[in-house]
């Protein structure tokens, strides 16, 4: 295996009752980098990380995680892998310190509890019975569930569902955080947004497929779509043109106008048009 991949997967295979839910699919995690699984209900993406995860069994292909065969886990591999689920489980009754440092007992070399707990943002929150949490506070003390092995691959499903846009942008900080210290992050999202704001790369998948892998902003070659400028008319309808070259387009309408374009909008295709393109949704 490539000491600079990650994950390798290679003509990935699953189906359930002859229906293929993952059909040949191939796919590279670079060391390091925070990738994006994309992909609408259905598609395979979740058949895919479970198998990678080692919590499902593939039908053929090979795969291999951090140079190990999921299906085959070993002790010592499993403490290089964390996993934030949706949700980790029910503690009620227990504080946050209590939670953590029981989940650090079951890794060879822990990181310390209080270190990770201010990691997450929760050092105010030590002494908290965890029923007594906000939301984004309980996704924080599921991010330290995760890390506090010390992972070098983190798996995170849908990691701010639910959340607020305050508490869904500090959770992007402490997912860069983690990034910029080394860890590989693989994200599933169905916000476009958080994908784009957080992923080095991220790959579409649809009909058991990989459509396509690529930054987001070239993905479905973004970069080279035409841009669509709009503008208001003196008799106060709209006009609006695409081009492949907007600054001169621009520069014409302010010459036409005398100065300010009433209404000027310049846009490119986002990454969601993009990738509902891509899914096939008209």
């Amino acid at each position: 295996m490539d000491s600079e991949v990650a994950i390798a997967v290679r003509d990935l295979r699953k189906s359930y009752g002859g229906t293929a839910a993952v059909d040949g699919l191939d796919l590279d995690v670079r060391r390091g980098e925070v990738f994006a699984l994309l992909g609408p209900n259905g598609a395979g993406k979740t058949t895919t990380v479970e198998i990678l995860e080692g919590y499902r069994r593939r039908d053929a292909g090979d795969v291999r995680v951090l140079g190990v065969d999921p299906a085959a886990p070993t002790a010592d591999w499993r403490s290089r892998v964390g996993i934030v689920l949706q949700g980790t489980g029910e503690f009620d009754e227990l504080t946050v310190r209590e939670v953590v440092g029981h989940f650090a007992g079951f890794y060879p070399a822990a990181d310390d509890p209080d270190k990770v707990i201010e990691q997450v943002g929760l050092a105010g929150k030590a002494r908290a019975r965890t029923h007594s949490l906000s939301g984004g506070q309980r996704r924080r003390l599921d991010v330290a569930l995760g890390i506090v092995g010390r992972p070098e691959l983190l798996f995170l499903d849908e990691p701010t569902t639910g959340f607020d846009p305050e508490a869904r942008r500090e959770f992007w900080d402490l997912i860069r955080d983690l990034a910029a210290a080394g860890t590989t992050i693989v994200l599933t999202t169905h916000y476009l947004d958080e994908a784009e704001t957080l992923a080095d790369r991220v790959g579409v998948i649809a009909g058991g497929r990989l459509v396509e892998v690529a930054p987001p902003d070239r993905l479905g070659n973004r970069e080279d779509a035409l841009a669509t400028v709009s503008w208001r008319t003196p008799d106060g309808g709209w006009e609006r043109a695409e081009s492949a070259t907007p600054t001169a387009l621009v520069a014409e309408l302010a010459a036409r106008f005398g100065g300010e374009v009433p209404g000027l909008t310049v846009t490119r295709p986002t990454l969601e048009d993009v990738y509902l393109r891509m899914i096939g949704h008209r």
